[in-house]
């Protein structure tokens, strides 16, 4: 599966952003709801034993550790530039006895070769991205899955963002622009319109915006594309 890792340090916005440290990160997101949104991704992606998972912006490991208790037989890959949190990750797999293959990297330059996952996961890391990122990040996601393979992702919707969109703006506020440094200030939420359109641009089929969910931290949005065969 895996190609040559990514060369070089880059900046990148930490898990937690704003500034807190990365071990309450578990905490924060329990105490808005996060946990039920994980939830429903896992459902969306129908992971089944025997096949591969990678989690993009993998964080502490929470959305691969519940689809691990759904597909026990199945490979489970997270990806994430933060050593802290990956560091926490492999400490709770290790709490549950689950076998995660946890990797540092960067979305849009994935270590992995062509056609050799069958669903890609993104949970709240899609903003962190500056555009050109975004989109670089939907190719890659495309060029490692195999045929008929899907990409399972939810993200504030940046027309109804709430509070997310207001730790989206503080966090990259202090200049940690995830990937090339871009933290000039501003969120890069996209609208679920915006967020189809980089799909279809990057290759996808059978776009689709699953569900939209309003919480107290605001409305977001869960993305399905499928990796057309023949590809």
């Amino acid at each position: 599966m895996s190609r040559s890792a990514p060369a070089g340090e880059r900046p990148f916005l930490p898990e937690m952003g704003f500034g807190a440290p990365a071990a309450t990160y578990d905490v924060f997101t329990r105490v808005l709801g996060a946990r039920a949104i994980h939830w429903q991704l896992v459902a969306q992606a129908g992971v089944a034993p025997g096949q591969t998972v990678l989690e993009l912006g993998t964080g502490t490991g929470e959305v691969l550790l519940l689809a691990a208790r759904v597909a026990p037989g199945a490979t489970f890959v997270g990806l994430d530039p933060d050593p802290a949190v990956l560091d926490l990750a492999r400490r709770k797999a290790a709490r549950h006895g689950v076998a995660l293959r946890l990797e540092r990297g960067y979305a849009d330059q994935l270590p992995y070769a062509d056609g050799t996952v069958d669903r890609v996961l993104s949970s709240f890391m899609f903003h962190h991205l500056p555009p050109e990122e975004q989109r670089a990040m939907l190719a890659e996601a495309r060029r490692v899955l195999a045929a008929g393979g899907s990409l399972h992702l939810v993200d504030p919707d940046g027309t109804d963002p709430g509070i997310l969109g207001w730790f989206a703006h503080h966090g990259e506020g202090h200049g940690h622009g995830h990937g090339h440094g871009h933290g000039h200030g501003s969120p890069h939420l996209a609208g679920a319109d915006d967020v189809a359109t980089m799909l279809r641009d990057a290759g996808f089929t059978d776009v689709d915006a699953v569900a939209r969910r309003t919480r107290t931290f605001g409305r977001v949005v869960f993305h399905r594309a499928v990796c057309p065969s023949g590809s």
